[in-house]
This record gives structure tokens, C-alpha cells and sequence, in this order.
């Protein structure tokens, strides 16, 4: 089992940097105290369907997160791969943030109103962590873009894990899918809804499959998509994204649309490529 801590400055971009990781596996808890650490390991131990695990612990916890050394030694004495994510940005970016969100500084009262008061206080209170951290990401200069792209680099052992692409299908007797990011129109192709011995099959039995791609129409279209998503799916993951929905429609979503969802899934899935699948019309009227 993996343990991230993630700590840092207030302002610093850690609840961005959880997110990223949420998006990537990762089991995510924020502001807990240290004392509550090996509470919770042992819950996640004992669970035994937790991988990956980021606890963001900081200053917020006030003078709790000064016994953040006895969190980390319980972690390593279980041996538990734990390592400390520590995020950071100079007293300017920070301020300027504060200013833009209108939030008090957890130090706020403790320094009477005075943000670079808080702001040299929690650097203090942080630089023994600071020092122990294994990864330390400045976020003065970085868009939450960016910030992304890093959070991955430190992170993914595979880059196309950065995102999730949902393959799907539905009819559009029942409507165009809404969550979709890419919409494919099969109703070009032949229909097995009017061959009667595939009337009531769907498109994940192979009779229904085979005849919709025995067409040269059908596999040159499958061709193109993939050549496509090869094209597409890396600036996605460039720019960001962190689901990719593509979905296939035909009349009623249960033959051409199916098909070509698993056909897709099963290509992107062999290319290491984080997949799921739904059928969304698939049961409708049966």
C-alpha cells in the first residue's frame, strides 16, 4: 500500500494537487491530524481494496500537526511505502491568492490579521517537513494545467492513466447521451435490427458483431476511429482532462452502437489505456 502525505503552504495548491491525484486512483482524505493517522492506516490496512492512499495533513490542525514525525514513523514501522508531498509558492503568489479568495489564513487570528506574519510563521512551523519531503512541487509559476501535467509525472508509472475514457453506447430513439465528449453516428451502417435471427441479440454476442463488422463500410470506419483517438486522446491528456466519454449511437442501442463501444474498448484497453464501458439502452423495450 502506498501513503502520500501532502502538506505544504496554505495557498500553495494542495486541495488541486488532491484532486489530480483522486482522478489517478488515489484514496484521498483531506485535513486530518497527524494523531488520527495510524487510526486510519489501520482501517485502510484492514479494508484491503486500498492501494493508494493521500492524506493531506497541514497547518490547520494547529499545534496537532506539529506531531506529524509520529504519524510517519507508525506508517514506515508497517512498512507501508510512505513518502511526503510537500507544496510551496513564493509569499507574493500566496498573498495575491488570499486576496483574490477573501479566505482567512488558518494563522490569521494567531498573527492578529497580519497575512505575511502567518505566512512567515507557517514557513517555520513547516521547514522540518519541508526538509523531509520526497517530492516538492513550487506552484508560484504553474496554471492548475500545469499542476496537473506534474502531480502526473511524479505519480502515473503510466502516462495514459492520467485520464479515464468511458466507451459507451445508446439509442437515439431515447435520446443523444448528454455526458458525451465525443458522439459517433452509426446509423450509416447496416441495421441487424431487420435480419430476423438477430433481431433480439445485441451487439455483445459475436453473431450481432460479426455481421455488423463483416461490412467493408463498418471495419474501414473502425480504422479511421482508432486513427482518430490516436490522434485525439494525447492532447486530451496534454490539456489536462481527466474523462474522455465517447459514445456511439444508433436507433436503438443495441446492435451497431454496441458493437463498435466494445470494439473501441477493446482497442483502447490494449493499448494500457484506463477504460471503462456502459451500454446505456441496451435492455430498453426487451
Amino acid at each position: 500500500m502506498k501513503f502520500l502525505i501532502v502538506t505544504g503552504l496554505s495557498g500553495s495548491g494542495k486541495s488541486g494537487a488532491v484532486n489530480v491525484l483522486e482522478d489517478i486512483g488515489y484514496y484521498c482524505i483531506d485535513n486530518i491530524p497527524p494523531q488520527l493517522i495510524p487510526k486510519f492506516a489501520e482501517i485502510c490496512i484492514n479494508n484491503g481494496q486500498m492501494n493508494k492512499v493521500a492524506i493531506v495533513t497541514d497547518i490547520r490542525g494547529g499545534e496537532l500537526f506539529l506531531e506529524l514525525d509520529e504519524g510517519l514513523n507508525y506508517l514506515k514501522s508497517n512498512k507501508l511505502d510512505t513518502s511526503i508531498l510537500f507544496l510551496d509558492a513564493s509569499d507574493e503568489v500566496l498573498i495575491k491568492r488570499y486576496k483574490e479568495t477573501r479566505r482567512k489564513h488558518p494563522l490569521d487570528e494567531q498573527c492578529h490579521g497580519s497575512l505575511q506574519n502567518a505566512i512567515d510563521t507557517e514557513r517555520k512551523m513547516l521547514e522540518a517537513v519541508r526538509g523531509n519531503a520526497d517530492y516538492y512541487i513550487d506552484t508560484s509559476d504553474l496554471s492548475i494545467n500545469q499542476l496537473k501535467e506534474t502531480v502526473y509525472s511524479l505519480f502515473l508509472d503510466n502516462p495514459n492513466d492520467s485520464m479515464v475514457v468511458k466507451v459507451m453506447s445508446f439509442g437515439y430513439k431515447y435520446g443523444v447521451s448528454r455526458e458525451a465528449d465525443l458522439v459517433f453516428d452509426v446509423r450509416c451502417l447496416p441495421n441487424p435490427f431487420y435480419i430476423p435471427e438477430l433481431k433480439h441479440h445485441t451487439g455483445t454476442e459475436s453473431c450481432v458483431s460479426d455481421y455488423v463488422l463483416s461490412f467493408e463500410q463498418s471495419r474501414e470506419l473502425v480504422k479511421k476511429l482508432e486513427d482518430l483517438l490516436d490522434f485525439l486522446i494525447p492532447l486530451y491528456i496534454h490539456e489536462g482532462k481527466s474523462q474522455l466519454v465517447i459514445a456511439f449511437g444508433c436507433t436503438g442501442g443495441k446492435h451497431r452502437s454496441v458493437t463498435f463501444a466494445e470494439t473501441i474498448f477493446k482497442y483502447l484497453s490494449e493499448k494500457k489505456m484506463r477504460c471503462r464501458i456502459s451500454h446505456r439502452d441496451i435492455n430498453k423495450d426487451r
